[in-house]
């Protein structure tokens, strides 16, 4: 039998685009895409004498990180129609690789919300169920995995924009160490606490991303000069041996009882497997939603000042000076909710309020990273959570902005702390998935990845329904 060639993958990838942008239900989770540059670069791979580790493996990439050919507007009609002059690390390592960029995804604007319906180009649907959010940032890119676009795709962490849509679409989301993954070509939106990540069918295809994307990077500074392990080699670790804790905190008596009943069947299938399972306490987890809407929103109002129409993007030009010409670009080019963060930001950084609010909220941050660290130090090896405290919600069902925040409730503590996490489905609420994460401590990728291969291997296709 003749395997596939990458031209094959990539004609399969484009059809399957196609299918799912048709009609009224259309998806809307793909924004930019070449059809026949992405064949060009699918006989060039092709034609190499060499297998590459992803040879052939059509691959998405969400709309903040930079590509040389594909727009890169951050899903922002500031941005509408840029073009980066140069290429994301992760781009090139994937293309070096031998996959090949099929798409650019849609995301929520400058990566800022939690449902992907903060888009300058509409809301993306829910694969799963068209009438449900796919979950943001990152939501075009978990639903182009999802909806059977790619095995493979990129997207972006600030505070679970890569877990919580994975959750929601019943696929694999990778948040790794912070420093783990290059950053250079990730429009910044708050520097201490944004990652690349990775989405994938599996936890093979997850796994196998982040290898091929990790690593250190000369144009970024705060990338680890430290060995990237074979992730894929996780497979074969046992569990026997291995603690996992159960922290109270993420399991509240407001927890959806079917979530907490799911989140104990996977518990049950990690003690089948060998694991110890303890209950554990994390005492600095209801801080996280009010100190991550401090520092988030306050890096975004440094890192945003950079969109005034001067340099590129938008600008609105008029007869009454540079002054109004930032305001009316501003206004017009920024949506709502980065509106709002970006006044938030610049209220919390602004002059008698910086120690009560910016410099305060970095003081609980490092209580929050402590908690992961004695947990750890206790003998924990794995802590086990619900990813999201509920399955997906109805297309503009949250219009208060506070309740929509609280759908970070449980992922934006890894990306406080900086330690590596994964999401992987674990079963269905009323048909809608549901995903459970694991966390380990940092840069032991290798121990996060060995418990995912093994609860997705234990639970099987009861993980899908």
């Amino acid at each position: 039998m003749t395997e596939p060639t990458a031209v094959d993958a990539v004609t399969a990838s484009f059809a399957r685009m196609e299918t799912v942008r048709a009609g009224a239900d259309g998806l809307n989770c793909v924004l930019w895409s070449d059809r026949e540059r992405a064949l060009a670069q699918a006989r060039a791979v092709d034609a190499r004498a060499e297998r590459a580790p992803l040879a052939g493996y059509p691959v998405a990439v969400k709309d903040n990180i930079a590509t040389l050919e594909l727009p890169t507007t951050c899903a922002s009609r500031i941005l509408e129609g840029y073009v980066s002059p140069y290429e994301a690390t992760v781009v090139s390592r994937l293309r070096a690789a031998g996959s090949v960029v099929v798409c650019k995804t849609n995301c929520d604007e400058f990566a800022m919300g939690s449902s992907n319906e903060n888009s300058a180009y509409g809301p993306v649907r829910n694969p799963v169920d068209c009438t449900r959010v796919p979950g943001g940032s990152s939501g075009g890119s978990a639903a182009a995995v999802a909806a059977g676009i790619v095995r493979i795709a990129l997207g972006s962490e600030t505070g679970g924009s890569v877990r919580q849509p994975a959750a929601f679409c019943g696929v694999v989301g990778v948040k790794p160490t912070y420093g783990r993954v290059s950053r250079f070509g990730l429009v910044a939106f708050a520097s201490s606490l944004d990652q690349v990540g990775v989405v994938g069918r599996t936890v093979d295809d997850a796994a196998l991303g982040t290898e091929v994307i990790a690593g250190r990077d000369p144009y970024d500074s705060t990338s680890a000069d430290r060995p990237v392990p074979r992730y894929c080699d996780a497979a074969s670790q046992p569990m026997r041996g291995v603690t996992v804790g159960r922290p109270a905190e993420y399991f509240p008596p407001s927890l959806d009882p079917r979530v907490a009943a799911l989140c104990d069947r996977a518990l049950d299938a990690l003690r089948a497997q060998g694991a110890q399972v303890r209950d554990i306490s994390l005492p600095h987890t209801d801080l996280a939603i009010p100190v991550y809407y401090i520092v988030a929103p306050a890096e975004a109002s440094s890192n945003l000042a950079r969109f005034d129409g001067v340099r590129y993007g938008l600008r609105v030009t008029g007869d009454d000076g540079l002054r109004a010409m930032y305001e009316r670009t501003r206004s017009r080019g920024f949506g709502p909710e980065v509106t709002r963060r970006i006044l938030l930001g610049t209220y919390v950084l602004s002059a008698g309020y910086y120690d009560a609010y910016y410099k305060k909220a970095q003081e609980v941050r490092a209580c929050i990273t402590d908690d992961f660290r004695r947990a750890f130090a206790s003998g924990v090896d794995v802590i086990f959570t619900p990813t999201t405290p509920s399955p997906a919600f109805e297309l503009g069902a949250k219009s208060d902005p506070y309740e929509m925040y609280l759908s970070d409730i449980f992922t934006c503590t890894g990306n406080l702390a900086g330690v590596p996490a994964i999401s992987i489905p674990i079963g269905r609420v009323g048909g809608l998935p549901v995903g459970g994460q694991l966390i380990t401590r940092h840069f032991d990728e290798v121990g996060m990845f060995a418990a995912a291969y093994a609860l997705e291997n234990a639970l099987g296709d009861e993980a899908h329904r």
